[in-house]
């Protein structure tokens, strides 16, 4: 079955951090770009970071650059969000995401075929 599986989520005071895992199964990675989503409550969904299946180049988007680091393990069929110095507005159910051939090339590609159920991240004192 394919599919993709977000782990790591829960509560976690400002400035604290928190690593999001997503375990794929059912297909390899290669050949897919990979990224992470958010959607905070009431609020549209936003590209949050991604990365290429081709040359590892990566996007974030303005409000988590210098904070977040996504990285990926073909190996392990598993793709990582770092994130350090979170904030209250980053609380959001985050979600990964793949897309076969993604470009990322100052943005997320937008031929996204598979995606997770999400893992909550609460940020919060």
């Amino acid at each position: 079955q394919v599919q993709l599986v977000e782990s790591g989520g829960g509560l976690v005071q400002p400035g604290g951090s928190l690593r999001l895992s997503c375990a794929a199964s059912g297909f390899t990675l290669d050949h897919y770009a990979m990224g992470w989503f958010r959607q905070a409550p009431g609020k549209e969904r936003e590209d949050v970071s991604c990365i290429s299946g081709s040359d590892g180049s990566t996007y974030y988007a303005a409000s988590v650059t210098g904070r977040f680091t996504i990285s990926r393990d073909n190996a392990k069929k598993a793709l990582y969000l770092q994130m350090n110095s979170l904030k209250p507005e980053d609380t959001a159910v985050y979600y990964c995401a793949a897309a076969l051939r993604g470009v990322v090339a100052g943005r997320c590609p937008r031929n996204l075929e598979l995606w997770g159920r999400g893992t909550l991240v609460t940020v919060s004192s």
